[in-house]
């Protein structure tokens, strides 16, 4: 495929800058400040109110008005269960500017904390890129899977794992040789691509980078953009339990597109 190189070069700044301003929105990923794992037993959390447990059904929350605690508007006053969805988006408490944010991984309970005031978020600058290059915008063809296949991959917390959803590979050439990525499905049709190469942990985040991919056509054809490749949570902040690629992601060749290591 043929872009004009006009046309790329204004995409990408539309892109790169819708890209940061979600990342300085109040309650994003800039703004984690902790991150409990929940044990069984009654706790009370540093810096969060109520006192906190793990239910057979989700996290259980017990507080009084005093604590400031609400949910969906209303305070939050005696026992209140919460069954976050596992891998998925956590359930939210308000405690006045701050999201209390109970999530579900690995099959544990745990709790972050999103405060607007984050250094991570007030300090925030932008996030470093390689120049944008044409090159790195390839033809790919999506070789669907007969059925979507669930795959379970690591996570940059050890112990830790991740399920997922598997629609089928990428296949694309670099230069003339031959590259394959696996595809997630990423819930809206189009495709979710986790990725490690020879930049990772040198002038990339050592975890993993991920590239959004439109919907294939019907005859599977596609670009694959790594211009637009981004970090993952983890590489902005300790609070992320980001997944790991599958083992066939792992590129030898170095990606030098996309977002670099924040600083």
């Amino acid at each position: 495929m043929v872009v004009d190189p006009q046309t790329l070069v204004e995409e990408w700044d539309a892109w790169r800058a819708a890209r940061e301003q979600e990342l300085r929105e109040p309650h994003g990923w800039l703004s984690l400040t902790a991150l409990h794992w929940l044990p069984a037993e009654e706790v009370v959390l540093p810096g969060v109110p109520g006192r906190w447990s793990v239910h057979d059904d989700g996290a259980l929350l017990l507080a009084d008005v005093a604590d400031g605690l609400s949910h969906a508007g209303e305070p939050v006053e005696g026992e209140l269960v919460l069954s976050p969805v596992e891998g998925g988006a956590g359930i939210t408490l308000e405690h006045g500017d701050r999201l209390v944010e109970i999530i579900q991984r690995g099959g544990a309970y745990a709790l972050r904390v999103r405060d607007p005031q984050a250094p991570s978020r007030t300090g925030f600058t932008g996030v470093p890129m390689f120049a944008l290059d044409a090159r790195w915008a390839l033809d790919a063809v999506f070789e669907a899977y007969e059925t979507p296949r669930p795959v379970t991959v690591g996570a940059v917390i050890p112990g830790l794992t991740h399920d997922q959803i598997a629609r089928g590979v990428l296949r694309f050439a670099l230069d003339g040789a031959p590259l394959a990525l696996t595809a997630m499905d990423a819930g809206d049709g189009s495709l979710s691509v986790l990725f490690r190469d020879a930049t990772s942990g040198v002038s990339t985040h050592g975890g993993a980078r991920s590239l959004s991919v439109a919907e294939p056509g019907v005859d599977g054809a596609v670009v694959v953009d790594f211009n637009r490749a981004v970090n993952m949570p983890c590489a902005f902040t300790e609070y992320g339990t980001c997944p790991l690629p599958p083992p066939e992601n792992v590129l030898a060749i170095a990606v030098e597109a996309g977002e670099r290591t924040p600083r």
